[in-house]
């Protein structure tokens, strides 16, 4: 029994809406590299039972792939409040997995919604 949710475009804004922390591996089938971080991420899931772990086939799902930017697989992401804190590409070795669920963990949500905030009124006001 996995874990892992399997994210679509028909489910992934409610996923994501619905869940304030939410780990996405974007990954396909063929890449050597999403094999060996799969069972990564599976262990990772079950140590922390209360946050969503979700996976991205982006073969099956190339809008979401490209709606992301997703330059190279694997890549993760963290989307804490409907914000994304973290993205990498790579496999994550399982201490760096942890550690990155540990400091996303520790974020103060608020702070980052001020942070925002304020790129996307500098980022506006360039324009």
């Amino acid at each position: 029994m996995s874990s892992t949710v399997e994210l679509t475009k028909e489910n992934f804004d409610q996923t994501v809406s619905e869940n304030e922390f939410v780990l996405i591996d974007f990954w396909a089938a063929w890449c050597g590299p999403c094999r060996m971080f799969a069972p990564v991420y599976e262990k990772a899931a079950q140590a922390n039972p209360d946050l969503v772990f979700a996976k991205v086939d982006t073969e099956a799902q190339p809008e979401l792939a490209a709606a992301f930017n997703i330059q190279s697989i694997p890549t993760l992401m963290i989307v804490r409040d409907q914000v994304a804190v973290f993205a990498q590409p790579g496999a994550l070795p399982e201490a760096a997995l942890t550690d990155v669920i540990g400091q996303a963990r520790k974020l103060d949500m608020d702070e980052v919604r001020k942070s925002v905030a304020a790129q996307q009124q500098g980022s506006a006001q360039a324009e």
